[in-house]
C-alpha cells in the first residue's frame, strides 16, 4: 500500500502524519471543554455508563488535541450548597449533577473543533447519543490565566485534571461588558485571587473565557451565553469540599459584588467521580 492509498474503510492514512507535521503542539493549557448537564430522573444510572463507557472516550478523549479530562458529581447535599438562587446559569441552581472537564492544546481550538462536530454528528447518526439528558452549561472556553495558592510549585494547570483533586468549585462571573470583564479578570488575577487562595484548601483556579458554539452545533446544545462578558473561574480542591464549605465558599458572591466590578451567576461545588463504577448514583436526588 502507497502512503496516498486509501484504506479500505475509506481513511486516508497519509493525511494523519501530514496534520501531525504542521501547528501548535505545545504543552499548554489553551481551551476547555466545560459541561454539566442533567440526565433526565429515572435515567441516572443509564446516562453515567453511556458518558463514561462509550460517550468520555468516542466523544471526547479519542479527539485530536484534546488532551486531559475528568468528571465530575454533585450529590443532592452538594447540590443544595449552590448559590445564587435566581441562578442565570442553571434554573433550578440545582441542575446539572454531572460536570465534565477538559483541556484543548493551545492553538487547536479550530482544529479540534472541525473533528468534534464532525464525530458528534456521526455519533448522532449511529445512534451512540444518550437523549434522556439536558445541557444546562456546555460551552468551549479560552484558558484566561491561572493563580496558584503556592505560586506554581507543585501540580501546574496542565496537570489539574490528572491530579487527585478531591473537589472541584465552579464559579460564573458577569461583568456586564467586554471592556469590563477585561477589569474584573485583572482583578482577580491581581488582588481577589491571590488573597483568597492563601491559606485556601484549594491549589489553584483556572480562569476562563466563553466562546461562541458554532452554527453547526448539535441542536440539543443551546448557545453560549455571556461570551465577551462572562468568565469562568476552576477552584481545585485538595479535599472534600462539603468540609470547607462554611469557610471559605459561602461568600463569593459578596466578596465579588464588594469589588464593584462584576456579579456571580453561579457556585456550585463537586466530587470527582470514580471511573468504572456507579459510585453516587444511588445519591443524585
Amino acid at each position: 500500500m502507497t502512503d496516498d492509498a486509501v484504506q479500505a474503510d475509506g481513511t486516508r492514512s497519509h493525511l494523519y502524519a501530514e496534520l501531525a507535521a504542521v501547528g501548535p503542539y505545545g504543552a499548554d493549557l489553551g481551551h476547555a471543554l466545560i459541561t454539566m448537564v442533567e440526565p433526565h430522573p429515572g435515567h441516572e444510572h443509564g446516562y453515567n455508563r453511556w458518558y463514561e463507557d462509550d460517550h468520555y472516550i468516542a466523544g471526547a478523549m479519542a479527539m485530536p488535541w484534546m488532551y486531559a479530562g475528568r468528571r465530575w458529581v454533585a450529590t443532592r447535599e452538594l447540590q443544595l450548597l449552590r448559590y445564587p438562587q435566581e441562578s442565570a446559569v442553571a434554573q433550578p441552581v440545582t441542575a446539572g449533577c454531572y460536570l465534565s472537564t477538559y483541556w484543548i492544546t493551545a492553538g487547536r481550538y479550530a482544529d479540534h473543533m472541525r473533528w468534534t462536530v464532525g464525530i458528534n454528528k456521526r455519533l448522532n447518526r449511529d445512534h451512540r447519543v444518550f437523549q434522556d439528558r439536558t445541557h444546562v452549561f456546555t460551552a468551549f472556553q479560552d484558558h484566561a490565566t491561572t493563580v496558584y495558592r503556592d505560586g506554581g510549585r507543585g501540580p501546574r494547570d496542565v496537570h489539574a485534571l490528572d491530579h487527585p483533586y478531591a473537589g472541584l468549585v465552579v464559579q460564573v462571573v458577569e461583568a456586564g461588558s467586554p471592556d469590563g470583564r477585561a477589569d474584573l479578570l485583572a482583578w482577580l488575577r491581581d488582588d481577589h485571587l491571590p488573597k483568597r487562595l492563601a491559606g485556601s484548601p484549594a491549589a489553584m483556579v483556572t480562569v476562563f473565557t466563553p466562546t461562541p458554539l458554532p452554527l453547526d452545533r448539535m441542536t440539543y446544545v443551546k448557545q453560549v451565553e455571556g461570551v465577551g462578558t462572562r468568565l469562568t473561574l476552576l477552584w481545585f480542591l485538595q479535599c472534600d469540599p462539603r468540609e470547607v464549605w462554611q469557610e471559605h465558599f459561602t461568600d463569593l458572591d459578596t466578596a465579588v459584588a464588594a469589588g464593584g466590578l462584576g456579579r456571580v451567576e453561579f457556585v456550585a461545588p463537586f466530587l470527582p467521580t470514580v471511573p468504572g463504577t456507579d459510585r453516587y448514583v444511588d445519591e443524585l436526588r
